[in-house]
């Protein structure tokens, strides 16, 4: 008998879209059968689009993927679809449903399984809706017992992970049920590294196990979620023999009978991967959302720069509008640079100055503020003034407004509400300033679109004469390394300060602006993640507590 033939169909879903997920896992499974493929299989929930939160409360959108399962069912034929979907529970006790992974083949039905480890950390809720499976024997097919699995079931391996957040490994139950072939469906987020840590992690399934081991993953951006692909292939000695692209769909054909390695893609560094992983979601979530054009505020600073440059990158240059908004603290050399920047990117440039408007606002305010010193109050009003042109412009042109702050000031409140926090998405709310400058120099690797300007000159909000963003915060060097180790790494205080990156009462007075800006956060738009820990869903704190 000859060997199966697989095809790992990683493809781009859209949440709530069940008719148009399915019209596309048709298409890929046609192609695959073309081919002569004996199996073609689509990522988890790859039918409803992941994740999609509670829409599962509503039981009207579970059982409009039933029946979209039932019809791909019928509609199946010699080569065998396994697609991820949503079922109900049958039990009376329990959550209501099961994160469920079908095997249709020749018009029927031919087999299900059940989730078994269910995440709930970081950006999981899984325990919020499913049941987990309470056996997962293999699926006999073409000579095969296929191990089927979703996603987490493969995370709890103990000789791969130190503590283990599970009791149990269900790909460790299922090798001792006779399964002959593992495959994982998966959803699996991108954060920064992860896909050479996943490329360990199954690798070590197929050795440890002595099976062959095949990821199937998501790809494309569904909200704050990225997603980048990267499916993989394994022999049953760890052998690499077909990996997916990275952030894009693709098609990965695995003929066992000529188990010949096909070429990997190039890898990618970390800024690199960062890069495509903003470009992936960005675009995604404007195109999901109905959005054709983007806009956003140039003021001359990298921050804007870079989020400009991803946005050509995603849209197109034709479909980006930039604005400048001078004020009386807006320096030429500013003005200047923004202007350069559209003119090297290609994108339709405005100015628009606010002294007008910001004098106006004074002489409202003369009275109340009469006999009071400047501060953040007048500083802010500026913010506040752009952010009210933007969101104008924004409602004028149906475009989508992408606030331009870097995880750095969002981190530490060095933002204004309702002024540069305005936007529909946050592009670089989960990228640290260190590596907004490292991006920078990603977009100019081959040419100068960035001035070079831009780069080199000390940031600034330009809110007062003579201000800097170290004049608040100290060097963005140090006060990233205190972010990552406080957010990221989830460090206490002393351990923080035991690392000496500043001194203990920085360190202090960093976590306390912290934590005291968490309202801020929780008004922001949604941030791309693309580290192990974004501001978002993934990060729950409360604002009313103690510093």
């Amino acid at each position: 008998m000859d060997q199966m033939k697989i095809v790992l169909a990683q493809i781009n879903t859209t949440v709530g879209d069940i008719g148009g997920n399915m019209d596309k896992i048709r298409a890929w499974t046609r192609r695959a059968s073309a081919q002569g493929a004996d199996l073609c299989v689509f990522p988890e929930m790859s039918l409803t689009g992941y994740p999609p939160l509670d829409l599962l409360e509503q039981r009207d959108f579970v059982a409009a993927n039933l029946r979209a399962l039932k019809s791909l069912a019928r509609w199946s034929g010699k080569t065998a679809i396994l697609v991820g979907y949503v079922d109900f529970n049958p039990r009376t006790a329990g959550k209501p449903l099961h994160n469920a992974a079908a095997l249709l083949h020749r018009g029927r039905l031919a087999a299900k399984r059940f989730k078994t480890l269910l995440p709930a950390y970081d950006v999981f809720d899984e325990t919020r809706y499913f049941e987990p499976a309470r056996s997962n024997s293999p699926v006999p097919f073409r000579g095969e017992r296929l191990g089927i699995s979703i996603c987490e079931d493969a995370w709890n391996d103990a000789t791969f992970w130190p503590d283990r957040r599970y009791p149990l490994d269900p790909l460790e139950i299922q090798k001792r049920q006779g399964a002959s072939t593992l495959i994982n469906i998966a959803a699996s987020p991108f954060w920064r590294g992860k896909n050479h840590f996943r490329g360990r992690m199954f690798k070590s399934h197929a050795v440890k196990l002595g099976l062959r081991s095949y990821f199937c993953n998501l790809v494309g951006g569904n909200d704050e979620l990225i997603f980048d692909g990267h499916s993989l292939a394994f022999d049953a000695r760890g052998r690499l023999l077909a990996q997916g692209a990275s952030f894009e769909e693709d098609f990965l054909f695995l003929d066992l009978d000529d188990p010949h390695p096909r070429p990997a893609p190039p890898r990618l560094g970390d800024t690199g991967e960062i890069y495509l992983a903003l470009v992936a979601g960005l675009r995604d979530y404007a195109q999901k959302c109905g959005f054709e054009t983007c806009l956003l505020g140039l003021s001359g600073g990298i921050d804007s720069a870079v989020a400009c440059a991803l946005a050509c990158a995603a849209l197109g240059p034709g479909k980006v509008i930039g604005a400048a908004m001078p004020s009386m603290h807006s320096s030429e050399e500013s003005l200047r640079d923004a202007r350069r920047l559209a003119e090297n990117l290609g994108v339709r440039f405005l100015t628009l100055p606010i002294t007008g408007i910001y004098r106006a606002c004074m002489e409202v305010l003369d009275a109340p503020f009469k006999n009071l010193p400047e501060d953040v109050a007048e500083q802010n009003l500026q913010a506040r003034i752009r952010g009210n042109l933007l969101m104008a412009l924004s409602n004028k042109f149906n475009a989508l407004l992408l606030s331009t702050g870097n995880k750095s000031e969002l981190a530490t409140g060095y933002c204004t509400l309702y002024g540069d926090m305005n936007g529909g998405l946050a592009v670089l709310g989960d990228v640290p300033k260190t590596t907004v400058y490292a991006l920078a120099a990603h977009i100019n690797r081959e040419k100068e679109i960035i001035p070079r300007e831009t780069i080199l000159k000390a940031p600034s909000a330009e809110l007062k004469p003579g201000q800097t963003d170290q004049d608040d915060l100290p060097p963005y060097a140090d006060l990233d390394r205190v972010l990552e180790a406080y957010i990221e790494k989830r460090r206490s205080l002393k351990e923080i300060q035991r690392m000496k990156i500043l001194p203990a009462d920085e360190v202090r007075a960093i976590i306390e602006r912290v934590n005291r800006n968490e309202y801020k956060r929780r008004q922001a738009p949604p941030v791309l993640k693309i580290t192990p820990k974004a501001f978002g869903i993934g990060r729950r704190m409360p604002i009313a507590r103690a510093l």
